[in-house]
Formats: structure tokens, sequence, C-alpha cells
């Protein structure tokens, strides 16, 4: 049998896998690095894939690693935004966890400062 001839017999057999995703990040305001010159009032992240609510999450902690969430994390589709209390001059950090739809964890952290 004629190489051509076998890989188009293995497409007609071989069933189609699904693609494995993951929720990466691509999106996060304010952003890693930033310097805010006016407190932000809340954390937006927008990710590759839809979220699963119940398993995502964030904490926003300053620099003495107190929580500045003002409520719990809201996941809307491929978005999580998170409402803070007023923050004074300083570092701030962002841990997030995500869970996409088809189960798979991402997570990562960033840092941002207010001015």
């Amino acid at each position: 049998m004629k190489l051509r001839n076998y890989l188009f017999l293995c497409t007609l057999i071989c069933p189609a896998m699904p693609a494995m995703a993951h929720a990466f990040l691509e999106h996060a305001s304010p952003g890693a690095g930033a310097a805010e010159t006016t407190t932000p009032k809340e954390i937006d992240l927008v990710f590759s894939e839809a979220l699963e609510p119940s398993f995502s999450g964030m904490d926003v902690t300053d620099a003495a690693g107190r929580s500045m969430e003002a409520a719990h994390p809201v996941v809307n589709g491929t978005s999580m935004r998170v409402s803070l209390r007023p923050l004074a001059a300083g570092a701030y950090h962002v841990a997030w966890h995500a869970v996409s739809k088809d189960t798979h964890r991402t997570e990562g952290a960033y840092g941002f400062t207010v001015k």
C-alpha cells in the first residue's frame, strides 16, 4: 500500500481528538507592573476561554498581605472581576486561578502600584 493511501485511510479510521484548551490570561486592568495615579475601583481579568465560576477566583493583597477585596470575585464568561476597598499608595499583589469549562486549571500572579 502506498504511503499516501495509508495516510488517507488513517484519516478516515482514526477519530478526531478534541483540542485541550486552557484559560490563559489575555488582559488585566490594572496590568502587570502598572503604576496607577488614581486608585482602581476593581481588578478586571480577561481570559482566552470561558471560566467555571465555582472553581475560579483571585486574591488582591497589599504589601503586608492584607486582603483588599471589597466583595467576592464575579466570573462571567471569559472575564473575572473583583471590587476593591479604597487603596492607599503602595504595592499590591494579584493572584488568580482559573478553571476553564473543560476543567483545565491555570494560575498566575502579578503586581501593580498606586502612587
